[in-house]
């Protein structure tokens, strides 16, 4: 029948199968921009991770004098078992554990906050705020740990001759008390940079809703509640993220603290414990059991909660 479009077989319309497009074929020009980035990822991030993997399954054994030299040995699983079993070791994780529980919720909480009031059509002298909200990011976390310790110490802090002088005496670096002066610190450094984050989601949300909203006599906290937070849902699961993995790798912050107090030891974060099993004690087999074992910790539990808020979100819609 004329007029009528004959289907080619093995297609689903009229066209010709030379007209279907073909799939692109990676040109050797783009590996050659390609490349450099793959060389240094390969090199400086894949080769030192399986090379702490490789060396988690070794040992080394001396003999009984002493008078030879150590040999290295294949351990298997020993060093992760050993790792596993030692109460130091398993009770640095749970403080960490504890830690992101403490410091994860109070970073989303302000730098959530401090978007919002940036975000505001209300809100003043922006660009000024801004800025100083994210300068302590571009602080090393050793001077921060260093700043902040000199204001937690009782014989140099004007902090705690000022609660003292209230009749509030405090000491910030004891047990019970230690914890929630790292997160000061570390709330302090990352907050503003989580902020940016977030300020950037906001500003792609179409200024229209906002209109819209206050012209059907939605007030800013409605609007924040039922617009803005509800669209930024995707920089929130990434701040979250980031914060959930660096209270996991927690570090600096305790090791530039430990001079000034005895409540943190060698091993009060598993990173510290690595770090004094390789650099301390010269067990670098044992330290690469216990870092493959945090970045094993640390992928669970990010992908964990990735996995969650994705299925909480798919069942929103």
């Amino acid at each position: 029948m004329t007029g009528v479009l004959q289907r080619t077989p093995g297609t689903g319309t009229g066209a010709p199968a030379q007209a279907r497009r073909r799939p692109r074929r990676l040109r050797p020009h783009v590996l050659v921009f390609v490349a450099p980035f793959f060389t240094a990822f390969a090199l400086f991030f894949l080769a030192p991770i399986g090379y702490a993997i490789y060396q988690s399954f070794f040992k080394l054994t001396s003999s009984g004098l002493g008078l030879t030299e150590p040999t290295v040995d294949f351990a298997g699983l020993g060093n992760y078992v050993t790792a596993l079993t030692d109460e130091a070791f398993t009770g640095s994780v749970v403080r960490v554990l504890v830690f992101s529980a403490i410091e994860v919720p109070i970073m989303v909480v302000c730098a959530l906050g401090l978007a919002l009031l940036l975000d505001s059509a209300r809100a003043r002298f922006r660009a000024f705020f801004r800025v100083s909200y994210f300068l302590p990011y571009g602080v090393p976390g050793v001077i921060a740990s260093l700043l902040w310790g000199f204001l937690y110490v009782p014989q140099t802090s004007p902090l705690v001759d000022l609660l003292a002088a209230a009749g509030l005496p405090h000491d910030f670096l004891r047990a019970d008390t230690i914890l929630l002066a790292i997160a000061n610190i570390a709330t302090w450094q990352f907050a503003g940079y989580n902020m940016l984050v977030l300020i950037a989601g906001l500003q792609a949300v179409p200024r229209e809703l906002y209109e819209a909203a206050r012209v059907d006599g939605a007030g800013e906290l409605r609007i924040a509640w039922h617009i803005k937070i509800p669209l930024v849902r995707a920089p929130l699961i990434l701040i979250t993220v980031f914060t959930l993995i660096g209270t996991l790798q927690l570090f600096v912050e305790p090791l530039i603290l430990k001079p000034m107090t005895t409540a943190i030891t060698s091993d009060y974060t598993p990173n510290l414990a690595a770090y004094n099993q390789a650099f301390g004690q010269a067990n670098t087999h044992l330290a690469s059991a216990m870092a493959t074992l945090i970045a094993i910790m640390a992928f669970v539990i990010s992908f964990g909660f990735l996995r969650l808020v994705n299925r909480k979100g798919n069942r929103a819609w």
